[in-house]
């Protein structure tokens, strides 16, 4: 097996599990919260509100950080730093006695977080532009996956095993993936003893400025789109059902299914993309998606939900792998970590984005209109990739069917 390969295979199951431990926390975090002393329903959201923000706030500003260290030091120390540290911490959550140590610990998880940025560098810097889109889309799944079934995970153990024991399991499996990096990833890494780049001196260096800002602000949008509906999903599953039983479990379920949809539909648009071009699957998969926001906001049934939802999960998959591929193609190797970096910092402000986005539309419009807006900013996006990507790529893969000796 060649070891892109192999790297790949290890890679995604630290960044499905990293995902996990970064989102599990979401159904438990109001009982935990609880159980550590605080009574006031008030206070139980405030705190939960901050205790799930914090660390996808902070992962943004660290992102690009750990990014410059992988470009510096090598991508497997950063996996093995990331793995190891996240481990220990979420662990550690399981024995916390105070609220305010859950949020430093969540905070701390922020901080050392990083494995994402390492694995999608080091898959891109050595799986060949033939298989770039299979094995980026491969990858893909992994993140999202994870983040949209984590969850649903945590729920599950929450219920059948204890509050405590989601941070003790999700450890155990951090540091499955610690010793797997350990053992079987494997990097042929030179340091480069030179002055390390400022960020400014790194976007100087970026060939393809308009192009790398447009594929981070699809990447943003997407995240938004993905979370929007995560904080009102219980709430309009509830209006939905004539029962207002296992509610929590079929909002689960409803918002889970973008995520499988996404595993099995990534992988096989990321050989769509390798075989037609990555900017029409981003402009495709953009307007299916924004499209499929629309019914979701006229639905009668939880039933009719989940079905859009899973369409939605189809088309969206195939726009991380296709982002992350021409960042790939149009960023120079030694460079390549922090613009990496730069993405991930996107996605994970999407991330708390989204979330506030999809609570104050449902407060002051209603919960319908969360769809809605999402549904308008993905189609606003699409009209502004066609425009500044796809009609730019077009002309570049014109330019250079023309000349090919370039």
């Amino acid at each position: 097996m060649p070891i892109w390969k192999r790297n790949l295979f290890v890679c995604w199951f630290g960044m499905f599990v990293t995902s996990i431990g970064m989102s599990q926390i979401a159904p438990v975090l109001p009982l935990y919260i609880k159980h550590l002393g605080v009574s006031d329903t008030d206070a139980i959201s405030q705190y939960s509100g901050i205790a799930f923000g914090i660390t996808f706030i902070v992962s943004a500003i660290f992102s690009p950080i750990w990014g410059q260290a992988a470009d510096k030091f090598g991508r497997k120390p950063m996996l093995l730093r990331a793995s190891l540290g996240m481990a220990i911490v979420i662990f550690s959550m399981g024995f916390a006695h105070h609220v305010y140590v859950l949020i430093g610990l969540r905070m701390l998880q922020g901080i050392i977080t990083g494995y994402g940025t390492a694995c999608t560098t080091l898959i891109a810097t050595q799986t060949d532009n033939e298989h770039a889109g299979w094995a980026l889309g491969t990858l893909s799944t992994s993140s999202i996956a994870g983040s949209l079934l984590g969850p649903t995970i945590g729920g599950f153990i929450a219920e059948n095993f204890g509050m405590q024991d989601v941070f003790f399991i999700t450890g155990a499996l951090m540091m499955v993936a610690f010793l797997t990096t350990l053992i079987f990833v494997k990097e042929n890494f030179t340091r480069q003893h030179k002055k390390t780049l400022r960020m400014k001196e790194v976007w100087e260096a970026v060939p393809h400025k308009s192009l790398t800002v447009m594929m981070l602000v699809t990447f943003f949008v997407l995240t938004i789109a993905l979370y929007s509906v995560e904080p009102v999903m219980t709430v309009y599953v509830t209006q939905l059902s004539s029962s207002s039983h296992h509610v929590a479990l079929l909002a689960g379920v409803i918002f889970s299914a973008s995520g499988l949809a996404n595993i099995v539909a990534a992988p096989r648009l990321g050989k769509l993309a390798d075989r037609i071009g990555t900017h029409k699957v981003i402009l495709a998969a953009l307007i299916v998606a924004g499209v499929t926001f629309i019914p979701q906001a006229f639905v009668t049934s939880p039933w009719q939900l989940m079905v859009l939802r899973f369409i939605l999960g189809l088309s969206a998959a195939g726009l991380t792998p296709a982002v992350n591929t021409i960042i790939k193609r149009i960023t120079p190797a030694a460079i390549t970590g922090r613009v990496f970096g730069l993405s991930m910092a996107a996605a994970y402000l999407g991330v708390f984005i989204g979330s506030l986005l999809g609570g104050q539309v449902a407060a002051w419009f209603g919960v319908e209109y969360v769809f809605l807006v999402t549904s308008a900013l993905l189609l606003i996006n699409a009209v502004w990739v066609y425009f500044q990507v796809y009609k730019k790529v077009q002309l570049m893969q014109l330019m250079n069917a023309s000349n090919p000796a370039k």
